[in-house]
C-alpha cells in the first residue's frame, strides 16, 4: 500500500473518530433536549402536587427545559410510583416518592409489590411536611384531647380522613389509637383536595392532613386546627400547640424525595442532582416554598439512603409487617 493511501486511510479514521467523540459531546452536554415529566402519585391540589409545582418552575429554569407535573394517582400511590419505577431511566422521567406511605406496597405481604426503594436512583430529599388534625371552624372538637375523649366514649363513630393504608395520616390514626385506646371510622380518600371538600361539608368529622395543605384554610378561617404532630410548633402555625404539648408524644410527618428509574446514567444523575440542589436552595424556592408553608430539607446522597431506611424500620415495627 502506498504512503499516499496509508495517509489517506489515517485521515479518514481520525475524521471518523472526530465526529464519534462530537457525538458523544453533545449526548453528554445536551441533556435534556426536550422536556422533562414530574410524576405525582397523587391528584391535584394537594400537598404533594403543590410541591412539584413549585419544584417544577424552578427546576425547569435551572435546566432549562420546562418540567410537566403528571398527577398519576390511585393504588395509595402505587399507580403513580411504579410509573416512575418501569419508566425509561434517561433523566426525563422523575417524580416523587412520599414516605411513609411507600412503605406498604411491598411491606404488607398482603400487598407484596415487587417494586422497593432500590427500583429508583435516588436524588434528593425536598420536603418534611409534618402532619396535623383540623376540623371544621363549628365543630364540637377544641382539642386533640375533646377529640380522643369522643373517640373513646363512641368507637368508631367519630370519622377521620386518610389517603391509603399505611400512608403517614393512616399510621399517624393507628398510633394515636395505639397510644390513646381510641378507635376512629378511617375515610380513605384519593387526596387531601378530596378530603378537605367532605371535612367542610360537614360528611366526615376530622381532616388529617399536613401543614402546608392546611395553612390557607387555617389563615381563612374554614379549618381549625386541632394540633400539629411535630417535636415543636410549626413557624407556619405558630398559634396551634403540638400534639405533645396536649398530652400526645406524637412525632409524624410526610417527606416528599425525589427520584428516578433505576439505573439512571452516572452524567445525568450529576446533571439532574446539580440543578435540583440549585433550585432547592434558591431564594426564589425558598421563598416560594414559605408562602405555601413549607420548608425544605435537602437531604441528598447516603444519608437520604439512611433517612428512608431508618423510617422504613419505624413503620415496620408499628404495622408488624
Amino acid at each position: 500500500m502506498t504512503i499516499r493511501r496509508l495517509s489517506w486511510l489515517a485521515a479518514g479514521v481520525a475524521t471518523v473518530a472526530v465526529a464519534a467523540c462530537s457525538r458523544a459531546s453533545q449526548t453528554t452536554t445536551s441533556f435534556p433536549d426536550r422536556p422533562l415529566t414530574l410524576i405525582v402519585a397523587y391528584a391535584a391540589g394537594g400537598g404533594t402536587d403543590t410541591t412539584a409545582r413549585l419544584l417544577a418552575q424552578g427546576l425547569g429554569t435551572a435546566i432549562g427545559q420546562p418540567v410537566i407535573v403528571e398527577n398519576i394517582s390511585g393504588g395509595g400511590g402505587w399507580t403513580g410510583w411504579s410509573a416512575i419505577a418501569h419508566a425509561r431511566p434517561d433523566g426525563y422521567t422523575i417524580g416523587y416518592i412520599n414516605v411513609p406511605n411507600i412503605f406498604a406496597g411491598y411491606l404488607d405481604p398482603n400487598v407484596g409489590r415487587p417494586e422497593r426503594l432500590e427500583s429508583f436512583t435516588l436524588l434528593m430529599n425536598h420536603v418534611t411536611d409534618y402532619c396535623i388534625w383540623a376540623v371544621r371552624r363549628d365543630s364540637p372538637f377544641k382539642g386533640v384531647a375533646d377529640l380522643v375523649a369522643a373517640a373513646n366514649a363512641t368507637p368508631e363513630r367519630v370519622s377521620i380522613t386518610a389517603h391509603g393504608y399505611g400512608g403517614d395520616d393512616h399510621l399517624a390514626i393507628m398510633a394515636m389509637g395505639e397510644a390513646s385506646g381510641a378507635r376512629f371510622k378511617v375515610v380513605h380518600n384519593k387526596g387531601t383536595a378530596e378530603s378537605k371538600a367532605q371535612v367542610l361539608g360537614g360528611h366526615v368529622d376530622v381532616l388529617a392532613a399536613n401543614v402546608s395543605e392546611v395553612v390557607a384554610e387555617q389563615a381563612a378561617g374554614e379549618l381549625r386546627i386541632l394540633g400539629v404532630m411535630a417535636p415543636a410548633r410549626s413557624p407556619f402555625l405558630p398559634d396551634v400547640p403540638t400534639f405533645k404539648e396536649q398530652g400526645f408524644d406524637q412525632d409524624w410527618s410526610v417527606s416528599r424525595g425525589i427520584v428516578a428509574p433505576n439505573g439512571l446514567p452516572a452524567d445525568r444523575l450529576k446533571a439532574l442532582a446539580a440543578a435540583l440542589e440549585s433550585t432547592l436552595t434558591g431564594e426564589a424556592h425558598r421563598a416560594g416554598a414559605a408562602r405555601l408553608g413549607f420548608a425544605p430539607e435537602l437531604i441528598k446522597g447516603p444519608m437520604y439512603l439512611d433517612f428512608l431506611k431508618t423510617k422504613e424500620q419505624r413503620v415496620k415495627a408499628l404495622m408488624g409487617w
